[in-house]
């Protein structure tokens, strides 16, 4: 399975619809963010207008405590952004620290980068020039502090590189995020929003960066990275303050009654976000079949036989259906 969400492969060797399905392969919300029901048919049938891009940007900049002297671009999701980073930034190779979201690793190789995958920054090869860390990461939900994240991202600039900071889970923590630094260093932070809003189908994503860098991105991406609707509901809920607190908090109890769930399994919580737990047993390979022949769908991993990610169950009732579950294997 490359990509939680899409439960092709899953039906395809275990049968049954969609419906039948209790999905976990997924880091997103499973309370999305209430999408009005009166939006303007208008945005449907124009092109999106420089007014509506910018007031998704006001939004989002409020939104993630944007610095005066960093710029933000919005993009049909941060995929799109991991895809194009490697084209615009100068040669030379990229530390990864994973492991990490298989993407990373995939754009900068097409992009004819040379990949170092190191497993921290403590200390930074003298050949990298750009370094990569998804933050909080995922699958484990490990953290590198922002003075951390400072000092390479000064060590790059000397090297003429970039520090790309994937947020894509930091909505739950926001004290985590580095943007304040992306007006005085090389530092590129991705921010999606799909995940914490729960509305991945939308596909919309930001890049923050310094001026220079933003209006290279941008210009690459081109008019109209955004479709309209995207450019509504994304200012709406991005300015729901009460909407996301609220949820942070839904979303962490939610976590520790999964967290209970998994421990009464004989699984050990080896990290994750409030958006997924990644969990240890030795025969995880062996449960990940056999929660699939009773239509449950958790993440596996080539590189870790021993274990699972599960996203969070939406209520009691999938967490009781898990817990069943788990429980007659």
């Amino acid at each position: 399975m490359k990509h939680g969400g899409d439960l092709t492969e899953a039906m395809a060797r275990y049968g049954g619809s969609p419906q039948m399905w209790l999905d976990l392969s997924t880091g997103v919300n499973p309370w999305p963010w209430p999408i009005p029901q009166d939006m303007p048919g208008a945005l449907w049938q124009r092109l999106p207008s420089r007014a509506d891009e910018e007031n998704l940007i006001a939004a989002a900049r409020e939104a993630y405590a944007v610095p005066a002297g960093a710029e933000i671009v919005a993009a049909s999701g941060t995929q799109s952004l991991i895809q194009w980073l490697p084209q615009l930034a100068g040669d030379g190779p990229v530390a990864i620290v994973g492991p990490t979201y298989n993407e990373h690793a995939a754009s900068w190789r097409l992009g004819g980068h040379e990949v170092i995958a190191c497993a921290g920054l403590d200390e930074l090869p003298q050949a990298v020039r750009h370094a990569v860390v998804v933050n909080p990461n995922n699958p484990d939900g490990r953290v590198i502090s922002r003075a951390v994240l400072a000092r390479v991202a000064s060590q790059l600039r000397e090297r003429s590189g970039w520090l790309v900071v994937d947020e894509a889970f930091a909505d739950l923590e926001p004290d985590v995020s580095v943007v304040g630094l992306c007006a005085d260093l090389p530092v590129v932070v991705l921010r999606s929003f799909g995940k914490f809003y729960g509305l991945a189908g939308l596909r919309l994503g930001f890049v923050i960066a310094s001026p220079e860098i933003a209006q290279r991105i941008a210009l690459a991406l081109g008019p109209w990275p955004c479709s309209g609707p995207a450019l509504h509901i994304g200012a709406a809920a991005l300015r729901d303050r009460d909407w996301a607190d609220r949820t942070r908090l839904t979303i962490q109890a939610q976590a520790q009654k999964l967290d209970a769930v998994l421990a009464n399994a004989g699984f050990t919580i080896a990290g994750g976000t409030g958006l997924f737990r990644l969990a240890r047993r030795a025969d995880a390979g062996r449960l990940h079949t056999m929660l699939a022949t009773q239509h449950i769908w958790c993440r596996r991993f080539e590189w870790a036989d021993d274990l699972l990610r599960f996203g969070l169950p939406a209520g009691d009732r999938e967490l009781e259906r898990l817990a069943a579950a788990l429980g007659s294997l």
